[in-house]
């Protein structure tokens, strides 16, 4: 699966399964790493123009679906944390995430989600290492096994 948020500070998630009607449990979990609302998250099952013919299978609804969104979700968002670091001239590890923004601990004003997203696809400077847009990508299989809660 592929997630890509875009400059307008809404996402596209690409999946290389078919739909099994779960594209609104897939954006509220994906919206709720990112603290943005559902509705800004475009679920793309089988999405050939990123995967190819021939990659997407169907199976019955499984929960390792959504929780792989989520961890892609968190992925992207980390890589906007450092970015976030970066505007508030703050350490990443010195951030606090609240309900779609990012609080450097020294207080003051945040960045939210959607600021980072335009500043990451603006052509701006970024820190050094971190490429120009927001996305990330999480290998999984269906029947593999799920770590222990």
């Amino acid at each position: 699966m592929f997630l890509r948020m875009h400059p307008t500070g809404k996402a596209v998630l690409s999946l290389s399964e078919a739909s099994q009607g779960q594209e609104a449990s897939l954006a509220e979990a994906a919206a709720a790493e990112l603290g943005i609302p559902p509705e800004d998250i475009k679920v793309v099952h089988e999405d050939t123009d990123r995967f190819g013919e021939g990659n997407s299978f169907n199976s019955s609804p499984s929960d390792a679906v959504a929780e792989n969104v989520a961890i892609t979700a968190r992925k992207l968002r980390d890589k906007a944390q450092v970015i976030a670091a970066w505007v508030l001239e703050a350490s990443p590890d010195a951030l606090r995430w609240q309900n779609g923004h990012w609080f450097a601990d020294s207080g003051g004003e945040g960045v939210s989600i959607q600021a980072v997203a335009l500043r990451a696809f603006a052509g701006d400077s970024l820190p050094e290492g971190v490429e120009g847009s927001l996305d990330a990508q999480t290998s999984y299989r269906l029947d593999a096994p799920q770590p222990a809660r």
